[in-house]
């Protein structure tokens, strides 16, 4: 039973958010194909970077939790990690953005981001010898500056507010994941590869790999979810 851990990690963070989809309040599953395909674009560039840092030894799977099949040095159940937690977190967003008022997080957005922007490369400059702290610091920073001032995303603020309401459940999954209430980690990592400060078994570049990982799948399936939208207009 043990072997499925990992898989059952990410079964229960998706779906209760898959059954909801349907909702007729909701009705997320009509932007199904928005979302596969975001997802889908996304996942490629974390994949490749967690199989390098896999090769690297940054990082390491324990193989008692999971089924034993392998995408070149990474368990399936990873790659599905790129599938599954983004599921939930951009149903979230659109279930939160659907039916509260985010208007006021516009007051507050370029504080905000410029905040986590000069923290993320300050901490990285300090931090440049462990490879993880340098990595997820830097690219999470200039992923925000391309997404606000080339990109032009006007959600950001929202998404990262509505990323912080989502961490008492990232708590539990990466928990799981780091060792929180398992005998070992499913996701072991180097201490000489991150700044070893950790939340509960979490290390806080986790927090901020996710935020980069869930603001791209945002930007691809707003972009492909509008696409879907103005095609029913236009049928």
């Amino acid at each position: 039973m043990m072997q499925f851990t990992y898989l059952l990690i990410n079964f229960f963070a998706v779906i209760i958010c898959f059954i909801f989809s349907f909702h007729p309040k909701i009705k997320f599953n009509r932007f199904f194909r928005a979302f596969i395909l975001s997802s889908l674009f996304v996942a490629v560039f974390f994949i490749v970077w967690d199989m390098i840092f896999t090769a690297k030894k940054v990082w390491w799977f324990s193989h008692e939790y999971t089924i034993g099949l392998l995408i070149y040095n990474l368990p399936i159940e990873e790659i599905l990690f790129f599938i599954c937690i983004p599921f939930s977190c951009v149903f979230t967003y659109f279930c939160l953005d659907k039916f509260f008022d985010f208007s006021w997080v516009k007051k507050i957005e370029n504080v905000l981001l410029h905040i986590i922007t000069f923290v993320l490369l300050a901490l990285a400059t300090y931090f440049y010898e462990q490879l993880y702290t340098l990595t997820a610091f830097v690219t999470c920073a200039l992923s925000i500056l391309v997404l606000k001032y080339i990109l032009k995303a006007d959600w950001l603020g929202k998404a990262v507010i509505i990323y912080i309401i989502l961490s008492p459940g990232f708590l539990v999954v990466n928990g799981l994941l780091t060792g929180t209430g398992l005998p070992s980690p499913v996701v072991n990592y180097n201490p000489a590869e991150f700044m070893g400060f950790r939340i509960l078994t979490i290390p806080v570049e986790d927090f901020f790999y996710g935020l980069e990982m869930i603001l791209w799948n945002l930007f691809f399936f707003l972009k492909f979810k509008k696409y879907e939208q103005n095609k029913y207009i236009l049928v």
